[in-house]
């Protein structure tokens, strides 16, 4: 942890646990089949190309490693710019429309993130006379947090779902994976989607447990993650597309990740942890494949 803006409490605050270990293993593993994969695939503006891959993957490792709110979301967005050039330079014929649906679905639901961040360290900062955006120092003061729990949760859940993507924010999910790159594909399905989920795991539930464990909201989340795998299960039955059907699978496996999620005991926790790792290794696999 090294003071970064610290008239603003602000640090550049990285820390490691067993949940970010595994996402950040997912993203290194894969760095080294990505330009495999992309060894022939990939025939003009390399330098840019492999660049851009590699601005992704600090993007993706710095989302897990963060241990300070303004970091995160700095890291966060970080990772729109390249996944808006790769999809936009290397795509298929239909590609600029899907990268910029991409950035704005994630932008929109990202953006209120932001807001939430700052009232957070704001109220925290009036209750205690420290502002700060460390992790550590939110989550012990949480309680002063509660009279606004459900309009924060509710900006974290929206980004996160976003990401993850739960239906019906999913929209953008299957274009952008037929129309990015295979590297592209790959490292959406492997990590970026991974990173709503371990959103709600690192910050939306451990911020606001009460009220984002609570009954309605649990309701609402169960129903939601119960449609997406039902709903995208039917769809990828019918794609003439496979890249479209691995899409609509994804979204589908997510359902039970999310499920896993608000399952709310240590072991649908730890399941839906394992299922993120085995979605994105196999998924991975099948891009590979496609």
């Amino acid at each position: 942890s090294v003071p970064w803006l610290p008239e603003f409490g602000i640090s550049y605050s990285i820390g490691m646990d067993g949940l970010s270990l595994f996402m950040i293993l997912l993203a290194t593993a894969m760095m080294p089949l990505l330009v495999w994969g992309s060894w022939f695939a990939i025939d003009t503006k390399l330098r840019g190309y492999y660049a851009l891959l590699l601005a992704l993957k600090t993007g993706m490792i710095g989302v897990f490693v963060s241990m300070d709110l303004f970091l995160f979301y700095c890291f966060w967005e970080l990772l729109l710019i390249p996944m808006y050039f790769l999809i936009g330079t290397w795509g298929s014929a239909n590609r600029l429309y899907a990268a910029t649906k991409f950035v704005v679905y994630t932008f929109a639901g990202s953006v209120l993130m932001l807001v939430a961040i700052i009232a957070m360290v704001v109220t925290i900062g009036k209750g205690t006379g420290e502002y700060s955006f460390a992790y550590d120092h939110l989550v012990q003061n949480r309680d002063l947090l509660a009279p606004y729990a459900p309009y924060l949760f509710t900006a974290f859940a929206l980004a996160f779902a976003v990401k993850v993507p739960i239906f019906p924010l999913h929209t953008w999910l299957p274009d952008a994976h037929v129309e990015a790159p295979t590297a592209g594909s790959v490292d959406l399905a492997v990590i970026l989607l991974k990173m709503g989920t371990y959103g709600f795991l690192r910050f939306a539930i451990p911020f606001f447990p009460a009220f984002a464990l609570s009954a309605p909201v649990a309701a609402v989340f169960v129903t939601l993650a119960v449609s997406g795998i039902i709903y995208a299960a039917l769809v990828s039955m019918v794609q003439p597309d496979l890249k479209k059907l691995i899409a609509y699978s994804s979204v589908s496996h997510l359902g039970f990740v999310m499920l896993g999620i608000w399952g709310g005991t240590v072991e649908s926790v730890q399941g839906a942890i394992m299922v993120m790792i085995a979605h994105g290794l196999s998924t991975g696999a099948l891009f590979f494949l496609v």
